[in-house]
């Protein structure tokens, strides 16, 4: 059983998991505004509470976005750097798929159309189905107008969950949908995506990390020399 660290700080919430000796152990709190004051502390508890060090870790998995700029850039930074100090590989985690998870883990659904509220009018956008143990993307993930969402998403049946804080936002995207209590991602459901990637070896070395935005405006600094 691989033992991965996972955080999350790409929304108004701030999380840490660890998967260690096939347990998960999680943290979570709203904070919008002290990320990084928050995240180190927490990564500390977590591994204190479960008789771990980061010497112990096979990866840290991050999210990976879409959501809050300033969010996913922390969450990143502070993962490349706890991965470069032990020289471990990382594991990227969508923030969308980690709610559609996160709904699985709640209400056992397996098909999730994910929204996040990205401001300026707009939500990100996804729709997953959950098959062979793990999630497909039906639609790509996307940034779109609320008015633009029924258009967008397929073949909708009765089993569909909605999760997120788009649907806070913008309640009447789609109709007659049920809706999960899942608004924001948790590292508890993030590190489970994060198990079946390192199982298929679908990591990402320090220097190699690309956060996912959407917005074409945004733009990424790499570490040095890259």
């Amino acid at each position: 059983m691989s033992t991965i660290l996972a955080i999350d700080t790409s929304t108004e919430a701030c999380s840490v998991a660890l998967l260690y000796r096939n347990e998960i152990t999680h943290d979570f709190m709203i904070s919008a505004r002290d990320h990084t004051k928050k995240i180190l502390p927490m990564v500390d508890n977590i591994l204190n509470q479960s008789g771990c060090t980061l010497s112990q870790l096979d990866a840290i998995a991050f999210a990976q976005g879409p959501g809050s700029f300033t969010g996913v850039r922390i969450g990143i930074g502070v993962a490349q750097g706890l991965a470069l100090g032990i020289d471990k590989p990382m594991i990227g985690v969508s923030t969308l798929m980690t709610l559609a998870q996160g709904c699985y883990r709640t209400t056992r659904a397996t098909k999730v159309i994910p929204a996040i509220d990205a401001r300026m009018g707009e939500v990100y956008l996804g729709q997953y189905q959950y098959q062979n143990q793990e999630w497909q993307a039906i639609i790509a993930e996307c940034v779109i107008k609320p008015e633009d969402v029924k258009s967008k998403i397929q073949h909708i049946d009765n089993n569909y969950y909605l999760a997120g804080t788009g649907w806070q936002t913008y309640p009447d995207m789609l109709a007659e949908i049920k809706q999960s209590e899942v608004w924001l991602p948790e590292a508890q459901d993030l590190v489970v995506i994060a198990h079946q990637k390192w199982l298929k070896n679908d990591v990402v070395k320090v220097e190699d990390v690309e956060p996912t935005y959407l917005r074409n405006e945004v733009t990424w600094q790499k570490l040095p020399g890259r």
